[in-house]
């Protein structure tokens, strides 16, 4: 840009300079001469004040030619020696080099490449119900699961693989190979699970601290939501002390990991990562956008370590729980601060709802889904009984009524339901 304006400057120059220089010296000439013309009456001077004359007229025309061209002189020289050699002077663009960015920024791809291969698909399978091109029994529910150990150990959720009667749990690897599952030890208080698959030299997830993590460290959700398998989503961590009782869960002593990672159906016992690669939760819940929930795996160990010795006693996991009526939902108590955040993101709830139980999941084919519950609604209701939290929907299954008339809130609308549970 430097020589660009050099060139434009000589070519102004060229074109005004010479016309310029050319009146300048007529008009000093002229101007001499006229003076010359006035004082030449006198007859007594002779051709020795011509010659003077001469001299003076021309030193008086280049005098004026200096006069004009010093300034563009100088301003030449300036530019010339303040600008040329300083290439930083002028505003310029600098195509700086993209090359080796990916490798350099990309660490969630990082993290996926180091874990993702131990992330496991879970599939319940319903015996009663065929496909009818395949012949193979269709999928109940879905969920995910991680390999701990290589001889086929796999943690996921407890409600993605009991309360369903008349089903088989099948894992699909994340090379394409699948195996039938066998339920080894299942904790409800915690929703926590383990199974086991004929198969050995797995890749293994590293179970990290999550009582060493601080809120807004990166996260990784891993999982298989709406049955898509092998999907990957990040976020931060929001708090690393939810209560349970902040959840409306009762019977749990546990402070959940909260993450606005995506989390949705599917992403069940799945892993939630740090950048480490190492699992610091297990994905367990979701109430709305950016609002998700993981059990810690300090917490988790403490279950692996309690099922360990029940393995080496050679207890059933069955023993392990109560067998329950079985509705097909998945469900989140709404407590007044959860109330409260979600009037504040959606416009479509009503302002006077003080109570109820958010159905977060309902399972394709139970009878919660033959009878029209769907993801979304708010059980406010059941058989003319106020539903404050989800203990109140097990209370209602255990009453033992055959057929629960439910009230619900879809929207803004206000509807009701009829569901007849399944007997265990």
């Amino acid at each position: 840009m430097s020589l660009r304006s050099i060139n434009n400057l000589e070519m102004f120059l060229r074109r005004c300079t010479a016309p310029t220089l050319r009146r300048c010296y007529a008009a000093s000439v002229s101007g001499t001469t006229a003076t010359h013309t006035a004082g030449g009456s006198d007859s007594s001077k002779g051709s020795s004040g011509d010659s003077s004359n001469n001299k003076e007229k021309k030193k008086s025309g280049w005098r004026s030619v200096l006069r004009f061209c010093v300034p563009f002189s100088l301003g030449a020289v300036v530019s010339a020696v303040l600008i040329l050699p300083d290439d930083t002077a002028t505003p310029t663009v600098a195509a700086r080099s993209l090359t080796g960015r990916r490798k350099e920024f990309n660490f969630i791809a990082d993290v996926v490449a180091g874990c993702g291969d131990s992330v496991v698909y879970i599939e319940i399978k319903d015996t009663r119900h065929f496909d009818y091109f395949s012949g193979q029994p269709i999928t109940a529910s879905n969920g995910s699961g991680f390999v701990i150990e290589q001889n086929g150990l796999i943690l996921t959720n407890a409600h993605v693989v009991i309360n369903k009667p008349h089903t088989m749990v099948q894992v699909r690897l994340s090379d394409g190979r699948t195996f039938p599952a066998t339920i080894e030890d299942v904790d409800q208080t915690s929703d926590l699970a383990t199974l086991r698959i004929q198969v050995s030299g797995l890749p293994v997830m590293k179970l990290g601290k999550s009582s060493t993590l601080r809120s807004g460290e990166w996260v990784v959700a891993l999982g298989s939501p709406l049955a898509l398998s092998n999907t990957v989503t990040a976020g931060v961590i929001s708090a690393t002390q939810r209560a349970s009782q902040e959840l409306g869960l009762r019977n749990r002593d546990i402070n959940y990991l909260q993450t606005d990672a995506a989390i949705t159906f599917g992403n069940s016992g799945g892993p939630l990562v740090n950048l480490d690669g190492e699992a610091i939760g297990v994905n367990s819940m979701k109430v709305t956008a950016g609002i998700s929930f993981a059990i810690p795996i300090d917490y988790v160990k403490v279950f692996l370590e309690r099922a360990a010795e029940r393995r080496k006693k050679g207890s059933a996991y069955k023993t392990g729980y109560p067998v329950k009526r079985y509705m097909g939902i998945t469900m989140l108590t709404l407590t007044p601060d959860i109330l409260f955040e979600l009037k504040s993101r959606s416009q479509n709830m009503p302002a006077n709802l003080s109570h109820g139980v958010l159905v977060w999941k309902v399972i394709v084919g139970s009878p919660a889904h033959s009878g029209g519950l769907q993801p979304g609604d708010i059980v406010t209701h059941i058989n003319k009984k106020e539903i404050k939290n989800s203990s109140d929907v097990y209370d209602a299954l255990a009453e033992g009524h055959k057929v629960l008339e439910i009230v619900i809130l879809r929207g803004v609308k206000q509807m009701q339901v009829k569901i007849t549970p399944e007997d265990p």
